[in-house]
Formats: structure tokens, sequence, C-alpha cells
């Protein structure tokens, strides 16, 4: 969220500015741009709006498209600013200008850009501040819906717009996930916290702040441990501790909508919407790494169900803090802040990129300037976006509206005893328990925020249930584990549509594999009835077979021989690769070519067993 700091109205002004803009489905920040007019302004006088339009424009330093009851009028921006602020702001520009002559001069020393270090004499530390929505029905201190369907502003409470004379009224339920969250990544809970208002300006956030916990949050001191598994830089060695300074609950903003040239839409069903912020201490020294940290939080997220969506839904946003410092010394460099990253691979090229540019920059002789920067996916660099704020910028305050939170122990203990299996403990048992490989087990995990891990759970469960075969457990699992994720899988990439459980009915894929693992069908006939079931068919599979005439027919044995041996005779050369060469791998091109002209009559096994026969390879 890149907020550009500009002179604070009086709160008389902020009522009306927010009196002006409500209610209508999209709100506009964009001159020139044309304005619905809703009829909750009506009894706004003409006169009167033509009177305060002109003194909101300089003072929220953007310009506000307006209309009256009966037309819609642009307006042009008129502030200019003081003589002295220009002459500032121009030799702001010249001093980057220069800074990027010197990183663009000396850029070919450090080659291409990658994870890897960019020079032995430097240091790179990276803290996190990943902010997720919480699955929660309510927004935080309103009772307005959280729902992500809803019409453009269709849920925006008066508070939640910042209404004159609404007061706050804290929603109990959202906070149990946040609890979840905090407990799932090892933190202390305080039983009392509080709500400070953090200021800032920007036409996001109706109120003038944002409604957080930065004096006393409900959750500190936690910690999240990061395996090789799970990505992290080869150079951290089997794991990584990250320590967890704090969990803050906080309000989110209304989502901007960019239509170019220069317009911006306003949403605020956002506003509101409850959050947590995880801030982590700087200890992270890789961007692979980094990467690897958020990935592994939000998977926990995920798992105790605390998180509405994952990066990929723009349910979690994270801001990497960066500095680089001489190697070998204690201190932390100056760091600087990038916003808004919205997935792993973002984390990763920006932390490349920021590190690579302060390096540039040390080893020209220049200082790092605290600031706070973006990055676009596909960039090769970060760009400024302002002079880094703090805590006198934001004056942040307590909440004088809103009572301290209290959270009991016992509510605590229960949220504790009854929290889900975490990602690490669903991994042990996938691996060892159902021996699936740590790659199958980690995708089951990770894929579609966990709902094909319960397709999974689900289709082996009713195989169980509803099957009496003696097929042994082991088995039930990697079969089962192989066609969700890969067979499955496959269609559902062929496809370009996203997994849900009822493409494929779980009682649609038991059958399919309960009808290949009884030995009725061949594995091409089962594939060929999954893509059947995946397109629509929503016929019972035993029918399909049926009426399709897809079971299959055993051949004697003297029929596979028969075939086995005129395609041994077309290929002579193929054999004699066999044969003499001992090259093994071709013998399954035999066995394909006996599987396809058998028409799914011919099983694997005793096609590669006549082959390896004739062959004498036995």
């Amino acid at each position: 969220m890149n907020r550009k700091p500009t002179y604070a109205p009086s709160p008389f002004a902020l009522a009306e500015k927010l009196y002006l803009v409500i209610g209508v489905r999209y709100i506009s920040c964009s001159t020139g741009q044309r304005l619905a007019v809703p009829s909750l302004r009506s009894a706004v006088t003409h006169r009167w709006q033509a009177l305060r339009i002109a003194s909101l424009q300089q003072q929220w330093s953007i310009p506000i498209p307006f209309a009256g009851p009966s037309q819609t009028v642009s307006t042009q921006a008129s502030y200019v600013p003081p003589f002295r602020k220009q002459l500032k702001d121009e030799a702001k520009r010249k001093r980057e200008a220069q800074r990027l002559d010197v990183i663009q001069g000396i850029s070919h020393e450090f080659g291409s850009k990658g994870n890897g270090s960019k020079s032995s004499k430097w240091k790179l530390t990276v803290g996190l501040e990943i902010h997720a929505q919480l699955n929660t029905e309510r927004k935080l201190f309103s009772a307005a819906k959280t729902s992500e369907e809803s019409a453009p502003n269709a849920d925006a409470a008066v508070f939640d717009l910042a209404f004159p004379g609404t007061q706050p009224e804290f929603q109990k339920a959202t906070l149990f996930p946040a609890l979840r969250a905090a407990l799932g990544l090892n933190c202390q809970i305080r039983q009392r916290s509080q709500f400070d208002r953090k200021h800032y300006y920007y036409q996001d956030q109706p109120a003038g702040y944002q409604i957080t916990q930065y004096y006393s949050p409900f959750a500190v001191s936690g910690n999240v441990r990061v395996y090789n598994h799970d990505g992290i830089a080869l150079e951290d060695g089997r794991l990584v501790d990250v320590a967890i300074k704090q969990i803050q609950m906080e309000q989110d903003t209304a989502k901007s909508i960019l239509q170019p040239p220069s317009t911006t839409l306003l949403d605020f069903n956002r506003v509101g919407h409850p959050l947590i912020e995880i801030i982590t201490h700087p200890q992270i020294h890789h961007p692979q790494t980094a990467a690897a940290c958020v990935r592994k939080i939000q998977s926990i997220l995920q798992a105790v169900n605390a998180v509405t969506t994952g990066m990929e839904l723009g349910g979690l946003r994270v801001d990497v803090n960066v500095s680089v410092s001489p190697e070998g010394s204690e201190a932390l460099g100056q760091r600087t802040e990038i916003k808004n990253l919205n997935s792993f691979k973002a984390v990763e090229d920006a932390i490349v990129a920021e590190r690579d540019r302060q390096i540039a920059v040390l080893e020209s002789g220049a200082s790092i300037e605290g600031e706070t920067r973006g990055w676009t996916l596909g960039s090769t660099e970060t760009k400024k976006l302002r002079g880094k704020e703090g805590e006198v910028d934001y004056r942040y305050m307590p909440d004088p509206d809103i009572a301290p939170l209290i959270i009991g122990q016992d509510l605590i203990d229960h949220i504790d005893r009854t929290l889900p299996k975490l990602p690490e403990e669903i991994i042990a048992d996938l691996v060892s328990v159902c021996k699936l490989t740590m790659k199958d087990a980690k995708s089951l995990m990770s894929l579609d925020n966990g709902r094909r891990l319960d397709y999974f759970d689900t289709v082996r469960t009713l195989w169980v249930l509803e099957h009496n075969n003696p097929i042994s457990a082991s088995r039930l699992h990697r079969i089962v584990g192989n066609w969700v994720l890969h067979e499955l899988g496959g269609l559902l990439n062929a496809a370009n549509i996203p997994f849900s459980p009822t493409i494929v009915p779980p009682r649609a894929m038991v059958s399919i594999l309960q009808n290949l693992e009884e030995g009725k069908i061949t594995g091409s006939t089962a594939k060929k009835l999954l893509a059947m079931v995946f397109d629509g068919d929503d016929r019972d599979v035993n029918t399909i077979i049926e009426q399709a005439d897809l079971s299959l027919q055993r051949l004697s044995k003297e029929e596979y021989i028969l075939m086995a041996q005129a395609l041994l005779d077309k290929d002579p050369k193929k054999v004699e690769q066999i044969q003499k060469r001992k090259q093994l791998g071709k013998l399954q091109f035999f066995v394909g070519q006996m599987m396809r002209q058998g028409s799914g009559k011919v099983e694997a096994q005793k096609a590669e067993a006549v082959l390896k026969e004739l062959l004498g390879l036995e």
C-alpha cells in the first residue's frame, strides 16, 4: 500500500469529504472523471458544494471529482507548491539522478542478478512484515460482512467509512482466528492488549488513521522453523529458526482499482477487514530463505484455518526490510522497506534487486537512505516511492474509543487444545505413514489452500470404508496420491482451471481406482474414464464401463505371444539394441505398442513378461 503523506485536513473537512463521496458504487479520485451521484447527497445544496470543493482539493493534494444532484462535473487541481518546496524537490531529483548514474556505471561489475552473494564483503539481512486477512464473517470493528463477492461498496458500514459520531464495536469472533494463528506460530498470548491509531492520509483510508496494535500487541515472542525441504538457501544448512517479534490485529484499507491513464476507483468493502500483521526479527540472510519463510508461515496460517486465502489470491501481502552491512559487522546497515509483495517469487526477486542496489551504492562511496521502495514483477530494480516514515510521522496514540482487549486463559487453553495439525506434522505423516515422497507430500500440503489434501483424505477414507479388499494401506495411499496429484492435476493444468472437489467427485475417483486395482480395467482405460468424468460425464463409473465396453477382456498367453512376436519382427534394430547392447529401456517401447494395439485388453505387466521371454531376458 503505497501511501504518500499529505497535509492533514481538519476533522470537519474530513467529515465533509466523506459526506461528499459516500454512497457511490465506485468512488473516483481522478481528475476529470465523471461520477454518478447518489440520492444520499441530494440534500446538500449546490452552493455549499461549490464552496467546499476547492479547499478539499487543496488539503487532500488530490483532485476530487464532484457532481451535483442533476449533473456531472470535472475539476482540475489548482494547488501550487511553495517556491521553497519546489527547490527542495528539484534538489532531491538531482541527488537521485546522480545516485542512479553511479549505480548504472558500476553495475556491470556484479554480473547477472541471482541468489548468490554479490560480494563476499557484504552481509544481507532481511526482516518480514506479513499482512494476512483473517477468516471471519464480520469486520474488525463493525458488523459489516467480509464477503469477497459483494457488489462494490455494498458491505461498508458507516463506521468503516468514518462517518462523524460513529463508534467502533469490537467483533469478538475476529479474535479466534487471530489466536489460532498466534498459537500456530508458537507465540506467547498477552492477556491484556490495546488498540492504537496510526495516522496517515491517503485515499484508501477514510478515517485518516488505521486502528492497529503498535504499543501493546496481543501476541509476542513467536518462532517459525524453516527446513531445507521448505526451500531455504543451501548456505543455511538443514534448518533456520526465525523469531517473530509480535503479531498485531489491525484494519485493512479500501481496495484501489487503477483505470489508466489517471483514474483510481475505490471499493470500500475491504475497509475494516480484520488483518494480522506478523513481524519477524531481522534474522534472514538469503533471499531464497526469506521466500521459504513466507511460504512456511502461509502454510501454517492455512493449516489452522486462520486466513481466507494465500498470496495467489491477495489474502496475504508482504513488506520486506532489507539492509546490507560489511561481512563480520555486528551492526545492521540502514534498512529500506519494499512494500506490498504479493507472490513468493516477488519476495525473492525484490530482495535480490535491493541487495544488489545497496551494495552498488555502498561500494561507490555513497550511503543508503532510509526509504520506502516498490517492486514490479519482472523488474530488475526497485524504485523509490517515498522517504521512510517513522513513529513520529505516524503519530501513534492509544485509541480512546476502544477498551483494552482482555483474553481469558481458559480461551487460550481451549484454542491451543483444539488447534489442527500443523504442516510439519501433516507432511511427516504423509511421508512416514502414507509412504508418499517428500515432494508429493509438500505438493498435497500446499496446493489449493489445502483443499487438495482434503480431497486426498476423502478419497482414501471412502476407499477403505466402502470397499473390502486386501490392498495394503501404504499401496492405497500411494495410488490415491499419484492420481490426485498427477493424473487429476495434469487434466487441471491442461484445461487451465482451478481445482474443485466437484469436478471429479471423490466417489467417482474411488470407483475408477477400485476397478483398476481389481484388474477390471487397464491403466489407460482408467485414465480415459477419469477424463470422461472430468469433462462432465455424470454417469456412474461402472455404468460408463459397461455401456462403453471398457472392461478388460483378458487375452490368452498365446494371443500375447502372437502380438508381441509380430511387433518384434517389424523392428529388428530395436531388438538388437535390447539383446546385444542391453538397452532395456527400449523394451517399454514394445510394451506401449502392444497396449495401443490391444485397445484396452492388454495388461502392461503381462505384456512385459511375454516380451522378456521372447527376447531371452528372463
